[in-house]
């Protein structure tokens, strides 16, 4: 495989790197390089700003209004919004959803979900973990019956990311409670602001609300936002759960925290050496960049293969568990670098005293990035389930 760029691949490197300098608002590319938060408002300006250059939606076909980016020009636009500290598009619609409705879902879902996707008209939420049904997915028991040309919900969702700003969700739901566990389960589409449902947040360690709760109380959904067929949801939750695995790898963001963690480790810190200079942490840094290197080679073969025939299969198990386990080592090196001002909620004490820092905000988001990205080995699969997944395949046994 050739690493090398060719001149059109460098040319659109110059034309992402050019759009990033003239479209991306400081204040906005500001607020993702401090850690602070971003909100609504920046998320779907944002939005709108790639969808205005047709950029928002890399591996759509473009019969469905996407770029169709081949597998290197999404890497090279992947690395230049991290390097450039431009927001992560909320994936729940675009790179989730979109997926499943293109291969399973009937014409009229596409013809009519896919633009309010790409227009921003609905900001979709993930409707799968439940309080029993986490990396046992398959044992959810929010249940849907049929009545007419209806189906009627009862059950409740959580960890469900950004519900409070969602008007839209899909859902996993048991429609067969009497056969095999994942063949009675089914896809729907369901609208927040139908009666019966409730939002209620989770606020986490930081005092931040990321994730929620969703109860389902005799909630009326039309039969026609059934994905597919009945009971085959499964099979569609799949296909979902490995595009999203293989987006939680994250090389782009990988590298861009690995090279603020090597421009902080090598400057001279106030009455001392660079850090870089232990060598125990520069052993460290060396082993990070070489996994980070081969994780982004393997996903560019990955990415390319699933492009030519879908979606990619154990490999997005395997993307998931390394780009996890990366991305959380680069957090864990970030916070050893600058020290104890990493402490969330004392800047009062430490006031001035990380001025010896490259750049004295960088310590602002350190803590809240190490503790927030422990989930990363969780969710989307835990890593554990995903290691027995890639025994299985690679064994012989089937998927």
């Amino acid at each position: 495989m050739d690493l090398s760029y060719t001149d059109e691949e460098l040319a659109f490197r110059d034309e992402v790197r050019a759009f990033m300098r003239d479209e991306l608002p400081k204040e906005m590319s500001d607020k993702i390089r401090l850690g602070d938060e971003l909100g609504k408002e920046g998320q779907e300006k944002w939005h709108a700003i790639l969808n205005s250059k047709g950029w928002l939606a890399p591996n759509w076909p473009k019969k469905f209004g996407g770029a169709e980016w081949n597998a290197v020009q999404r890497h090279i636009f992947e690395e230049e919004a991290a390097a450039h500290h431009a927001p992560r598009i909320v994936p729940f619609g675009l790179s989730m959803l979109a997926p499943v409705l293109q291969k399973f879902g009937s014409k009229e879902q596409q013809d009519y979900w896919l633009p309010r996707i790409l227009d921003g008209s609905d900001w979709w939420c993930q409707g799968y973990s439940e309080p029993g049904a986490g990396s046992d997915l398959a044992s959810l028991k929010t249940r849907a019956v049929r009545d007419g040309d209806h189906y009627i919900v009862n059950g409740q969702k959580t960890w469900t990311t950004l519900g409070q700003h969602a008007n839209m969700i899909f859902c996993l739901v048991r429609t067969d409670p009497d056969v095999k566990q994942q063949e009675g389960i089914s896809f729907l589409l369901i609208d927040m602001n139908t009666p019966g449902i409730e939002v209620r947040p989770i606020i986490l360690l930081d005092g931040t609300h990321e994730v929620n709760e969703v109860f389902f109380d005799d909630v009326k959904v039309p039969v026609e936002n059934l994905v597919g067929e009945e009971n085959k949801g499964w099979t569609y939750a799949k296909y979902l759960l490995t595009h999203e695995r293989t987006n939680i790898a994250g090389v782009g963001f990988s590298q861009a925290g690995l090279n603020t963690v090597k421009r902080i480790a090598r400057a001279e810190m106030a009455g001392g050496k660079p850090l870089m200079a232990n060598p125990h942490f520069a052993a460290r840094v060396a082993q990070v960049e070489i996994d980070l290197k081969a994780m982004a080679t393997s996903n560019l073969r990955i990415i390319s293969a699933a492009a030519a025939g879908g979606a990619p299969g154990v490999e997005a198990s395997m993307l998931k568990v390394k780009g996890t386990i990366i991305r959380q080592e680069i957090n864990d090196l970030a916070r050893r670098a600058v020290g104890p001002y990493a402490m969330p909620f004392a800047s009062e004490a430490i006031e001035g005293s990380n001025e010896a820092l490259p750049d004295p905000h960088e310590a602002g988001p350190v803590a809240a990035q190490y503790f927030n990205n422990r989930k990363l080995s969780i969710f989307g699969g835990s890593n554990e389930i995903q290691r027995g997944i890639i025994a299985k395949v690679m064994m012989g046994g089937g998927q």
